[in-house]
């Protein structure tokens, strides 16, 4: 089954970074963390473009050398989600478009979790918008790194929380524990009302934006994956991608 709107996949790559400054540029096996991106996104077959989102001329040269097709965005958002609507407004994205917010720092994702994440879009034309979750282990879990999910009997989101929910009065859950990765796919018409809502009340707690979708009513789908991926936060977690990349070859 195809899409009936068009897909785009949008990965920001801002050159500031408080820990790891110049992060999308970062080289991995030669070749520069957002191609490594890029590279995985051009191997999901629902997307009808895919576009490097940037605010910064170093990053933008690279790309032409290594011939990724990126937009230039403003320098002032506040996250990668106010990034990537503007560059799917910069596409010209219709109002019922699926846009995906690729992590620009996730060089060893899966094609197939962005398959996956796109796929409520086919068979519920309710869904606005989506995002993927794994089971992760009660060490994981304890961790407020690690943000846990709680679903509804529909696969929607309850909540976000870096506490560890759902609380096990007795000891333990019935099903464990869902950790939330965060990849996130939008009606383009929700997207932008997103960005310009204020933040929430739990948003700021928790400091998760997409509790701003749960405070206005916006359900999220939730995807169970059984792939792994892992963030690059800081320059020594390039020796993880490395690893997971040699697995994965």
């Amino acid at each position: 089954m195809a899409l009936t709107a068009s897909c785009f996949g949008i990965i920001p790559a801002r050159y500031d970074s408080s820990r790891f400054p110049g992060k999308p540029l970062a080289l991995i096996e030669g070749k520069p963390m957002f191609w490594h991106v890029y590279q995985r996104a051009c191997s999901c077959p629902e997307f009808d473009k895919i576009v490097l989102a940037t605010d910064d001329e170093r990053i933008a040269n690279i790309a032409r050398e290594l011939d990724v097709e990126y937009v230039m965005t403003r320098k002032d958002h506040p996250s990668g989600t106010d990034r990537v609507y503007e560059a799917a407004c910069l596409l010209g994205a219709g109002e019922d478009a699926v846009i995906v917010n690729i992590q620009g720092d996730e060089p060893a994702l899966n094609p197939i979790m962005l398959t996956e994440l796109v796929t409520p879009f086919l068979t519920d034309g309710n869904v606005q918008v989506a995002t993927l979750a794994h089971h992760i282990t009660e060490e994981e879990a304890a961790s407020p790194d690690k943000v846990k999910i709680v679903q509804a009997a529909n696969g929607d989101a309850l909540y976000f929380s870096r506490a560890r929910i759902p609380f096990a009065r007795d000891g333990e859950t019935t099903n464990g524990y869902l950790g939330h990765i965060g990849l996130y796919a939008f009606r383009f018409g929700v997207l932008k009302q997103f960005t310009k809502w204020e933040q929430s009340s739990l948003e700021r707690i928790e400091r998760l934006e997409q509790l701003r979708l749960l405070e206005n009513n916006v359900p999220i789908r939730v995807v169970c994956t059984e792939h792994k991926t892992h963030g690059v936060d800081r320059p020594e977690d390039i020796d993880v991608i490395l690893k997971l990349l040699r697995e994965n070859a």
